[in-house]
């Protein structure tokens, strides 16, 4: 079972950077590879981006237009989602995900955590 803990969302303004950061617990970190997901309200849940064990990274390329950047910590069992020039159609409430290296990060993730919201005010 791994823990994914969230945090650093908030509320910026348009233009803003924001740090998203995912701590997990409970399992082997480099076992598994992590991605970030968002849902707006009355949204379905987004693919952002993802990082793989071998610190490769993939990213949703419409919704994030180059603008985010992902990356992990394998000394600290982190995941990062950097934001930058935030607009007020990236508003969702982000999600950290992890699935074992012989899954499927995008598609189906067996870990979620709880969310951290993130308000892009204009």
């Amino acid at each position: 079972q791994v823990l994914l803990v969230e945090s650093g969302g908030g509320l910026v303004q348009a233009g803003d950077s924001l740090r998203l950061t995912c701590a997990a617990s409970g399992g082997t970190f480099t076992s598994y590879h992590l991605a970030w997901f968002r849902q707006a309200p009355g949204k379905e849940r987004e693919f952002v981006g993802a990082v793989y064990r071998d610190y490769s990274f993939r990213f949703n390329a419409d919704s994030v237009k180059g603008r985010f950047t992902i990356s992990r910590d394998n000394t600290k069992n982190t995941v990062y989602l950097q934001m930058n020039s935030l607009q007020p159609e990236d508003t969702a409430a982000y999600y950290c995900a992890a699935d074992p290296i012989n899954g499927n990060i995008i598609s189906a993730p067996r870990y979620w955590g709880q969310g951290t919201q993130v308000t892009v005010s204009s």
